[in-house]
């Protein structure tokens, strides 16, 4: 089959099937982006380019809608070019947050299209307004509802979509729901394993070693940042220091913002709250390793003690199911899309977002109980290999690719 995929960012969400689909022979495969200098054996790369973004005196959502107009424009091009010299793709997969396919139709008119919708925002209830301590503006509705522009715009489009989670799902208006799949993203089970050795030998990381017989406490976000508790693991961090003298701290991210606003005054929100509370924390026991390489993040996860995960009801990471996979003993954040993974008492501990003691105090149970901590790991362990196994996740993609291209059964509403 011939496929074209396209995404801002080359592989996106779809590295595990381009994986796949090469891995079967006999495709095409075309890849639109924008971005990116990764390179994938069996699959082209088409570039495209961005013209300097619109000065608009509008609300950012009206800016952003300008800028999609923009992306899908420049990928309209690139497609008018590829179906110029003879391709026509079976299927057209990507994602629709950017906007990037809302032309495509004009281009491939009657090509299947099968689009991944990230999240439907809304002015209340999920993660605007959730945590008290940044309140949005009076006037914040009517940007949230404008911010589902382009969202409402790839609906009215021909073609199907799918969604990872029920909770991301449900995000979405009632009418909008049976057009989308859940479909459940699986991880490399093989890859991120536990490792019964990883605790019976020191284990560094840059210039920092652990010893065996120090705990090791981890967190992991793609940014130090509000929206995956950066800022309420650090206040219970004095907590877990001062009640275990043996703890190590890794936390890995970076200092950008992927989710939300930045800090106030021009920091970092790491340089934020190591203001707030540098003179209270042991410094020699706090380590931020920054982004590290994946290799590393997983002898991470292998080598944690207690593994944090801790979320505004939005987006779930995707380290949280690698959490899962690698046998982690997690604390995770009792809110919707990390209750859809985990059981408070049988996979995990979890704990109110907003409350530092109590995320300490799970830190610090896990620490203590040996025998919880290590059922909590078989357990979260056995439920990943049942429910995020690559292979199903794959089978998933495969039966949704089928139905689209009349190669497989009819499509039915969605789960």
């Amino acid at each position: 089959m011939k496929y074209l995929f396209v995404h801002q960012n080359f592989p996106a969400q779809f590295l595990h099937l381009l994986r796949n689909l090469r891995g079967q022979g006999g495709n095409e495969i075309i890849f639109i982006s924008e971005s990116g200098t990764s390179h994938m054996a069996g699959v082209r790369r088409v570039s495209y380019r961005l013209p300097p973004a619109p000065e608009l005196a509008a609300p950012g959502p009206v800016a952003e809608l300008a800028r999609a107009m923009q992306r899908a424009a420049a990928v309209a091009r690139a497609a008018r070019t590829l179906r110029d010299l003879g391709y026509v793709p079976d299927i057209i997969i990507g994602h629709h947050g950017w906007g990037e396919m809302l032309d495509l139709p004009d281009v491939y008119p009657g090509v299947p299209l099968l689009g991944y919708y990230e999240f439907f925002y809304h002015p209340t209830g999920l993660d605007v307004g959730f945590d008290p301590e940044f309140a949005p503006p009076a006037d914040v509705a009517p940007l949230i509802r404008a911010r589902n522009t382009l969202n409402l715009l790839a609906l009215a489009q021909p073609g199907w979509g799918h969604t990872p989670t029920r909770f991301q799902h449900a995000t979405y208006p009632d009418w909008a729901r049976p057009r989308l799949t859940v479909l459940p993203e699986g991880v490399d089970l093989h890859k991120c394993a536990p490792d019964p050795q990883a605790r019976l030998c020191p284990f560094t990381l840059g210039s920092l070693t652990v010893r065996p017989d120090e705990k090791l406490v981890t967190y992991v976000a793609r940014d130090l940042e509000p929206y995956r508790g950066f800022h309420v693991f650090m206040r219970a961090l004095p907590h877990i220091l001062r009640a275990r003298p043996d703890v190590r701290v890794v936390l890995a991210g970076g200092d950008g913002v992927s989710y939300g606003s930045p800090a106030p005054g021009g920091q970092t929100w790491r340089q934020h709250m190591l203001a707030e509370l540098g003179g209270v924390l042991d410094m020699r026991r706090v380590h931020f390793a920054g982004q590290i390489e994946y290799d590393d993040f997983r002898r991470l996860l292998q080598r944690s003690d207690a593994h944090v995960y801790l979320t505004y009801p939005f987006v779930a990471s995707w380290s949280l199911r690698e959490a899962m996979a690698c046998g982690c003993a997690i604390v995770g954040s009792r809110t919707a899309p990390v209750e859809e993974f985990l059981q408070d008492g049988r996979t995990a501990r979890l704990v109110p977002f907003l409350a530092p003691r109590r995320i300490a105090g799970g830190v610090v149970e896990l620490l203590e109980d040996e025998g919880l901590a290590a059922r909590l790991r078989t357990n979260v362990r056995a439920h990943a290999v049942k429910t995020l196994a690559m292979q199903d996740y794959m089978a998933g993609y495969h039966r949704l690719i089928g139905e689209l291209t009349h190669t497989g059964s009819r499509l039915t509403d969605a789960a």
